[in-house]
């Protein structure tokens, strides 16, 4: 198995090889982050009391990654990761608060939605997801999603285009033909 510890460019270049259709990313720039969100809610609870903060296993969950993102060696790329991931963490703190049936009816119907947009662009991708072979594609996945979406804003092109120097263009697959 392979080490959780690779660079940023490894794990993307590993993750990107699996996500080549365009319909498949757009999926995923929806689909990652409400999941992100929904496991932000589902561990919002419970909440405790540490040093005048509050603690939830979801925070804790977010120093964890955030430590993993901001060590694969792409600085600002780990940085705005961890900024969007946090971002979606205190936005998820906000849904305990409506009560426990609300809390967990939301939790659960956002991951689920999430996933199911994730198969669906991996139907047009005619690909499993990049975690069924290497589980480390649960953390690269808002990793990606970051890397995308600042792409489109203008940066991280050399980034970009080192990975699709590996992992090929992005392309529309034909729906009539079979994967190869």
């Amino acid at each position: 198995m392979a080490t959780p510890f690779r660079p940023a460019f490894t794990l993307l270049t590993t993750y990107a090889e699996y996500h080549r259709d365009r319909r498949n990313i757009q999926t995923h720039l929806v689909g990652v982050p409400l999941i992100v969100f929904a496991i932000g809610v589902l561990l919002s609870r419970p909440a405790f009391e540490f040093a005048g903060l509050t603690l939830t296993p979801a925070w804790v969950m977010f120093a964890l990654t955030a430590a993993w993102y901001l060590t694969r060696g792409e600085l600002a790329l780990g940085v705005a990761v961890t900024a969007m991931v946090g971002a979606l963490i205190a936005l998820a703190h906000q849904l305990p608060a409506a009560g426990t049936a609300a809390w967990l009816s939301w939790g659960v119907g956002l991951f689920v939605v999430g996933w199911i947009i994730q198969f669906v662009g991996h139907y047009y991708e005619g690909r499993k997801p990049a975690f069924a072979d290497d589980i480390v594609g649960l953390l690269v996945g808002p990793m990606f999603v970051a890397l995308e979406l600042l792409a489109l804003a203008g940066f991280f092109k050399p980034l970009m285009a080192r990975i699709e120097a590996h992992a090929g263009p992005t392309r529309l697959r034909d729906l009539a033909r079979p994967v190869t």
